[in-house]
C-alpha cells in the first residue's frame, strides 16, 4: 500500500516551521528572522520529505509488484505439476 506523500510532506513541514521558529526565537532572534528561517525550513522539509516518500513508495511498490510475480511463479509450477 502506497503512502499518502501529500499528508506526509505537509506534516513534515509543519513540525520543521514550529521547531525552527520556537529554536530561533529561544535564541533571542527577532520575530521576522525567525518566521523567515522557519518557512524556508518548511519548504526545504516540505521538499525533503516528498522526495524521501516518493523513494519508499517506489522501494514498497517494486516489493509488491515482485511479491505478486513470485506468487504467479509458484502458481503457474503448481498447475502444471
Amino acid at each position: 500500500m502506497p503512502l499518502h506523500i501529500r499528508s506526509i510532506a505537509v506534516s513534515a513541514a509543519v513540525i520543521a516551521f514550529f521547531g525552527i521558529g520556537i529554536a530561533g526565537s529561544i535564541s533571542g532572534l527577532p520575530p521576522f528572522t525567525c518566521c523567515k528561517r522557519a518557512l524556508a525550513g518548511a519548504v526545504l522539509a516540505y521538499i525533503a520529505a516528498t522526495f524521501a516518500v516518493k523513494a519508499i513508495n517506489a522501494i514498497l511498490i517494486n516489493a509488491m509488484i515482485k511479491n505478486h510475480i513470485n506468487r504467479q511463479k509458484e502458481k503457474n509450477i503448481g498447475a502444471t505439476g
